[in-house]
């Protein structure tokens, strides 16, 4: 059940973002747009609300209640960033806004995009894990939750990888190739 609610939640999120947009480029309807905008945050709500009262209503924590928080801490982390995106190709597409900035492609700008996005993700993890470890301490047992400990181990493992990477970067700034 949670699975289907986390595909649920990610297919409401971007039909909100594009309702949002759509609303405000396409239609001209800035206020019902920006209110459509600032429902996404709901949808992290939702999610962790069922989640949350899955799990004290008797169900073993699994892989997928791992995921809600994971869900809901890149949410959180990187979601304005998505937005923001979005919106500016929005305004490009329909509303004759300046063309978005793609990202840089070489040497110290790079590397800085590169730094950005993995504190991004260690604040995703961060917040991610802070849920992991309030789902274990709302549950109270430490047999129920084992999966928990697992999924927030198992993603430090993938932010130490992209701390690598991300950093390499810097060591290492990309040239442009002649």
């Amino acid at each position: 059940m949670i699975g289907a609610l986390i595909v649920v939640c990610e297919i409401a999120f971007w039909i909100f973002v594009l309702a949002g947009l759509s609303a405000r480029y396409i239609l001209g309807w800035k206020k019902a747009g920006g209110i459509l905008l600032l429902c996404t945050p709901i949808i992290d709500l939702i999610l962790i609300a069922v989640t949350v009262i899955d799990l004290k209503n008797g169900a073993s924590a699994g892989l997928m209640h791992g995921l809600a928080a994971i869900y809901i801490g890149v949410t959180i982390a990187f979601g304005h960033r998505m937005i923001k995106w979005a919106d500016q190709r929005f305004a490009y597409r329909y509303a004759g806004g300046p063309k978005p900035e793609s990202k840089p492609k070489y040497g110290k700008s790079r590397a800085r995009f590169e730094r950005q996005g993995w504190y991004r993700h260690f604040m995703a993890w961060v917040l991610g894990a802070l849920l992991l470890l309030g789902m274990v301490l709302i549950v109270g047992d430490v047999s129920r939750t084992k999966a928990l400990e697992r999924v927030a181990l198992g993603w430090a493992v993938v932010v130490a990888i992209d701390f690598i990477i991300s950093f390499s970067y810097t060591l290492w700034p990309k040239k442009p190739t002649v």
